[in-house]
């Protein structure tokens, strides 16, 4: 979940709204990779989820990382919540799960060097407690009761607020966890294309990175729990977005779409003000109920903007959020699959060639099969296998076509980033696969063996 944003001026005109997205806009040579990714935390010695505090908590971890490493430290209301240095932050998912939002770096190379050292730094504060970490879409046998809800005002409000309006929404929360990859957009028309190709190749990711077929200690009957959580969560806020095709469809649309979005707080002064429901279009006149009078600020938009759960979305930037959490190698295939799809342009209309025929039904008849099945899914006559092989070969060229070395130059693009990825269109078989043939196999059963084998 995103750090609160500040100032920015005030709001009077939808124009400025529109502004604020456009300003995101950045020529070819400027765009850059973000990459994002949630793990669990756990006590070794009874394989329970982390508490806030204690000398095996969240807290012991934030702060070691602080006092070690020399991260400068976030706050809220006297808890320390976060960190912050050299363009990335780490902060903590409603659940606890640790989450690290690199900075923006220029290649697949970068990023993947920053994943080593935050796991690296982790891992040496966590040994040093008797704390794991490990990369899971889903909590893998934990109820909700179990996992502590962290001190943050805006999961407070978010907590209730989800109870009612879809039955999987603290599920989301305190359960799981995602890698994303953060990538920008030249124009208008770009981030159009990138953000068709985005929604509709999303369900290929998450058949891909399938990784959470275990819930509370048994099989769930989804390659994707993760996945299949969001379909149930806020129809408000996730989804597919079918509007995103429509003739037209630009940063304008997106606002209006946005300012249709129930809000969730407002951030004054350290604080989350409750505005569960309530309307930004009557913010912008002075009319919310939970600040009469008053009228928003750029922050204030920022923040809602955040509040936005749809497979894939638009800040300054666009996020690619189908992915489940997962090992160390995923973390690194992740942007390598979406930077090689969406930033040579090339690769980007071969992408676009491959989904521009489909129908609303048939995008949303994807996202639930890839949920459900896997690599293993079909629709209509399409195979997933058959989808996502194409679509690594897709994003294999664009990589090879941007050539962006490594190691000194002694790599000479970045295409081994998807080594992961082609092992499984290869085998037809995806983490979630590989973790229940453990499961029916050497582990008889017992979800918790995992813990040992594939924690980082």
């Amino acid at each position: 979940m995103s750090i609160p944003q500040q100032g920015g001026g005030p709001v009077e005109t939808k124009a400025q709204l529109v502004e604020y997205l456009e300003s995101g806009c950045k020529p070819k040579d400027d765009w850059r990779i973000g990459t994002e990714h949630e793990k669990f935390g756990y006590c070794k010695d009874t394989l329970k989820p982390l508490p806030f505090e204690g000398e095996k908590s969240i807290h012991a971890i934030l702060s070691g990382l602080r006092d070690r490493f020399g991260w400068a430290p976030v706050e809220e209301s006297g808890h320390l919540i976060g960190l912050e240095k050299d363009g990335a932050n780490v902060s903590l998912e409603p659940g606890g799960q640790l989450e690290l939002s690199g900075a923006p770096l220029e290649t697949i190379h970068g990023t993947c060097d920053e994943v080593n050292d935050h796991l690296a730094q982790v891992k040496a504060v966590a040994d040093d407690i008797g704390v794991g970490f490990i990369g899971l879409g889903a909590a893998p046998h934990w109820t909700h009761d179990e996992m502590p809800l962290m001190p943050k005002g805006r999961y407070k409000l978010m907590d209730g607020y989800m109870q009612k309006v879809g039955t999987l929404g603290t599920q989301m929360m305190r359960r799981t966890c995602t890698v994303q990859v953060n990538l920008d957009f030249a124009s208008e028309a770009d981030m159009v294309q990138k953000l068709r190709v985005a929604l509709a190749l999303q369900p290929v990711a998450t058949a891909l990175f399938g990784n959470s077929p275990f819930f509370e200690g048994k099989p769930n009957g989804h390659k994707s729990w993760r996945a299949r959580i969001w379909r149930d969560l806020d129809p408000a806020r996730t989804g597919m977005l079918p509007f995103v095709f429509q003739d037209g469809f630009g940063f304008e649309a997106w606002v209006d779409y946005a300012l249709d979005v129930p809000m969730y707080f407002v951030y004054r002064d350290g604080k989350y003000i409750d505005a569960l429901g309530q309307s930004f279009r009557d913010f912008m006149v002075g009319k919310l109920p939970a600040l009469p009078g008053e009228t928003p600020t750029m922050g204030d938009w920022a923040d809602h903007l955040t509040t936005l759960f749809p497979e894939a979305r638009i800040k300054k930037f666009l996020e690619m959020r189908g992915a489940d959490g997962g090992p160390w190698r995923r973390l690194c295939a992740l942007p390598a699959f979406w930077v090689g799809l969406e930033y040579d342009q090339t690769a980007l209309d071969a992408a676009w060639d491959v989904a521009k025929g489909w129908d609303a039904e048939t995008r949303d008849a994807l996202r639930v099969a890839a949920s459900v099945d896997g690599m293993e899914a079909n629709v209509g006559d399409m195979s997933m296998r058959d989808l996502a092989a194409l679509c690594v070969d897709i994003a294999e060229a664009g990589l090879k076509a941007r050539a962006r070395p490594g190691a000194g130059g002694l790599i000479p693009d970045e295409t081994h980033f998807l080594n992961a990825l082609k092992e499984t269109v290869a085998s037809g078989r995806a983490p979630a696969d590989e973790l229940l043939g453990r499961y029916q196999g050497d582990w008889n059963g017992d979800v918790t063996r995992v813990f040992k084998e594939y924690a980082y």
